[in-house]
């Protein structure tokens, strides 16, 4: 499914966050949202989601305007947020945090996800809070798969973690990619965002100051200099 957001404006009580932010997710692509920290990209992913009303503007999946709509029901019309701070179950195993976010209709079950992430079958009878930052957002993303989506929005899912675990997480985003999940990607690792996405956007302090493709972004040394402060 597509993802278009044209000009929303979101508000954390009276402070103007978000301000006429636009872009558009073409369906089975990835695209990144970039920007400094505090620029707006988790506050234009809850706005996605659900958990924030934008105050004005539109959010539309597919042809559908879903702005506004309650967070559980955006999520049920397959709009998925992976959360920076994952939202595991620590008390749980793994396979109880896998079976809390499935579907039956959703093509991904139980085994496919083993078969994506193979640490999450080893790790399978593990509680949520036993397993390391990067098994945590193998299981995030494996739960959001089995609630059937098709936009997944990850918020900056290799932060912190080891070169190693980096690698595998991508080599999985791509997977999910070639199976036609939509996806739009935060992430402050410009290598990992260049790795995947057709198209990149950068927001900042609210607003979108460039968007182009991934080899128009690749050649601009200048931009990304000036808005995410890499001189490359």
């Amino acid at each position: 499914m597509s993802l278009q957001v044209d000009n929303i404006h979101s508000y954390y009580g009276k402070s103007h966050i978000l301000q006429g932010v636009s872009l558009n997710v073409p369906e089975g692509s990835v695209v990144t949202l970039l920007g400094r920290n505090g620029a707006g990209k988790s506050t234009t992913l809850k706005s996605i989601a659900g958990v924030i009303a934008p105050k004005a503007g539109s959010i539309r999946l597919q042809s559908r305007d879903i702005t506004g709509q309650p967070a559980h029901k955006i999520a049920a019309m397959g709009v998925c947020l992976v959360p920076e701070h994952r939202g595991i179950f620590k008390l749980l195993t793994v396979e109880e945090n896998l079976k809390l976010g499935a579907r039956r209709q959703s093509p991904w079950q139980l085994e496919d996800i083993y078969r994506i992430f193979p640490r999450l079958k080893e790790r399978r009878r593990n509680g949520g809070g036993q397993l390391s930052g990067g098994e945590q957002q193998m299981l995030a993303i494996g739960r959001a798969l089995m609630n059937h989506p098709r936009v997944l929005m990850l918020d900056e899912p290799v932060e912190g973690l080891a070169p190693v675990i980096v690698e595998e997480i991508v080599a999985q985003i791509k997977l999910i990619k070639q199976a036609g999940v939509t996806i739009l990607l935060v992430e402050q690792n410009l290598e990992v965002c260049t790795q995947l996405a057709d198209h990149h956007f950068i927001i900042e302090q609210g607003a979108i100051v460039y968007e182009g493709t991934n080899a128009a972004f690749l050649a601009d040394d200048a931009i990304k200099d000036r808005y995410l402060g890499v001189g490359v």
